[in-house]
């Protein structure tokens, strides 16, 4: 059951001003119309391209950078649910306002990548099962559907799926199973228009990833060529009479800027990968022209499936938009489905309780650069059940956050959901320190990425500036002893507990070229189960705090 408001309340919400997150704003503010809603204004459009035929009107539901969350997953497939039953008139009463709409409302859903997070192949199962139940037409492949470590599997998952897969600078070898799997574009049918929808995958893909077979089949184009495969595809699919163009774009919001100024013919932009929330419709944040003046909108719904939005815009005949409106809707205000959970756990199994939280707090705001408690319970774990004198994380893997309740492995698994493989090293002073400094420059990186290091057995203090402070190691008899980070020992050496994606190199954390000598242990399995396990031992229930082991300062 949906809880209460439903989908058209958001709308109907923003209307009255209790929700302003949901906006619609004009395109040229200085010639709005008297007789439009005070909050859907007509985006005045070059003389040129003015034309007194009907309008054609569109609603897209549009997700990005779910990240196999599979609780939010549910709630959107009940959001789509309302979004496919309710008309549009209803629930964007606000937008679609003509007493007489001579044609229909023409309703798309369009997914803009990282839907897939990880190499568990049944976690993995569920998200495209999920795109399939949903109904989505498009997605595009983002760096994390490459987290699948077999192209076989892959190529699995996007049957599943029932989606047509979309990337334009994403090649495949020919031999590769994935190679008749991807496309550069579609063209779908809307009134006497047709549109077309094209996708672009992260120039920096190959950088993001752990190398596995999967990622071995693909190659990936740099940004300038991007672009101009995009303009070129775009001109193919004009001369197939197409006027309006989507693109779903996991490049991130700077490219996505970069594109709505250069490439003439794109209308709207689905962004992914920077993990932004954007909410309404801002010239010069959001909404641009281009070089012959008509609008383009990009859009983003931040990360985790925590957010979703549905745009509404109406084009005329020569598929310009006139007026546009850009809804966000926090998932969490709606329900997960029985029937949906129950067919997820045909697929996953039931979760198994371990544990209960008495209390916990808020997860941080950027898990990437923030202290985070809930980080922590993983860490220990790592440290506890490795039996090592440290334990590190990188700031990624961390997806989720403990609440006031019972804990299963289904929860477990939404917070540390990569299925890495733990590994146990010997580093030196000198290799830890590094290490924590490379991480403490994502503080200054306009996306925080890759994050700072989370640690069990250590302390650190940085500055907002990342420049690492001070730092003590913490013994398995909580004793402390200060490290020298200026001059730290490159012969004293520490066990660490860490995941295969740190210990060979992921992000650039640890610079290691003698990875044979300093491999003591290899393990077939995941944080995941090292935390479930380390949980049922805690004393129950568990009260999960900030303890200060990272802090940083003005």
């Amino acid at each position: 059951m949906i809880n209460t408001p439903g989908i058209n309340s958001y709308f109907k919400q923003y209307q009255t001003g209790v929700q302003p997150q949901n906006k619609s704003m004009p395109v040229n503010q200085s010639q709005t119309s008297a007789k439009t809603p005070a909050h859907t204004q007509t985006l005045t459009t070059p003389p040129k391209y003015s034309k007194p035929d009907s309008t054609i009107h569109t609603s897209w539901l549009y997700v990005n950078d779910i990240h196999g969350k599979m609780t939010n997953m549910e709630r959107i497939h009940n959001i789509a649910q309302e979004f496919d039953r309710i008309p549009a008139e209803v629930y964007s009463a606000n937008f679609f306002t003509q007493k007489n709409i001579t044609s229909p409302v023409h309703k798309f859903k369009v997914a803009s990548g990282d839907i897939i997070l990880g190499a568990n192949y049944l976690h993995n199962k569920v998200a495209s099962k999920f795109m399939d139940w949903t109904g989505f037409i498009a997605a595009t492949i983002g760096n994390h559907e490459l987290d699948v470590a077999k192209p076989d599997d892959l190529a699995k998952l996007i049957d599943d799926a029932n989606c047509n897969m979309l990337s334009i600078n994403l090649e495949v070898d020919k031999n590769s199973p994935m190679y008749s799997r991807i496309k550069k574009s579609m063209i779908v049918n809307c009134g006497n228009q047709k549109v077309g929808l094209i996708g672009i995958s992260p120039s920096d893909m190959l950088e993001r990833g752990k190398m596995n077979a999967t990622l071995k089949e693909f190659s990936i184009k740099d940004l300038d060529t991007t672009v101009q495969l995009l303009k070129d595809e775009v001109k193919n699919l004009q001369s197939q009479g197409v006027n309006i163009i989507a693109l779903l774009s996991h490049s991130g919001n700077k490219n996505d800027k970069r594109i709505a100024k250069e490439v003439q013919g794109v209308d709207l932009i689905f962004g992914a990968h920077t993990h932004e929330l954007i909410t309404g419709i801002k010239e010069g944040e959001n909404l641009f022209y281009s070089k012959t003046g008509e609008p383009v909108i990009i859009t983003q719904a931040g990360q985790d499936g925590e957010a979703m939005g549905i745009l509404n815009v109406d084009f005329d005949q020569n598929g310009v938009i006139k007026k546009a409106q850009n809804n966000i809707i926090k998932t969490r205000t709606f329900n997960r489905p029985l029937y949906i959970k129950d067919t997820v756990e045909s697929i996953l199994g039931k979760p198994e309780t371990i544990g209960k939280v008495k209390s916990a707090p808020h997860p941080p705001e950027n898990r990437l650069v923030e202290s985070n408690p809930h980080a922590y319970i993983i860490a220990d774990a790592m440290r506890s059940e490795l039996g090592t004198d440290i334990s590190i994380l990188n700031s990624g893997n961390i997806r989720g956050s403990f609440s006031e309740g019972p804990i299963d492995t289904r929860l477990i698994s939404d917070i540390t959901p990569f299925e890495d493989k733990m590994w146990v090293l010997s580093l030196t002073e000198k290799q830890i320190v590094d290490s924590v400094k490379v991480g403490l420059k994502s503080l200054t990186t306009p996306t925080h990425k890759p994050g700072i290091l989370y640690v069990s057995g250590l302390k650190y203090k940085a500055n907002k500036q990342g420049e690492l402070l001070e730092m003590e190691f913490i013994d398995k008899n909580n004793q402390t002893h200060k490290i020298d980070i200026n001059n730290p020992d490159n012969n004293k050496k520490y066990t660490v507990a860490c995941d295969d994606f740190y210990a060979t190199g992921g992000n650039g954390y640890l610079k290691a070229d003698n990875l044979d000598e300093i491999v003591l242990k290899k393990y077939p399995i995941d944080k995941d189960k090292l935390a479930c396990e380390h949980i049922k031992k805690l004393q129950q229930p568990i009260e999960i705090k900030e303890d200060n082991r990272i802090v940083i300062t003005d």
